[in-house]
């Protein structure tokens, strides 16, 4: 990403708005589809052709593997929701 203070405040932001920070420029999100396609809209408005966003979609297997060290409740899944109408 650009080194410009002001933008990646922004950035941080909306990231924020989306999930937790889990290192300086690595964040953490559980998003449905339409709220990732909003997250990468609201993005591309601030991002420059300088800068570079990777959006990496993990499957519930995949977050199970990821070895947590000391930090044991750091990638827990989301209980699963069922919604009747």
């Amino acid at each position: 990403m650009a080194d410009n203070t002001e933008q990646f405040k922004w950035i941080v932001k909306i990231l924020e708005g989306y999930g937790d920070r889990v290192q300086y420029s690595i964040f953490r999100s559980w998003l449905t589809m339409r709220s990732r396609e909003k997250l990468r809209w609201e993005l591309e408005r601030i991002l420059t052709d300088e800068d570079s966003l990777l959006l990496i979609r993990l499957s519930n297997q995949c977050v199970n593997d990821i070895r947590k060290y000391n930090r044991p409740n750091a990638w827990l899944l989301p209980d699963q929701c069922y919604k009747i109408f």
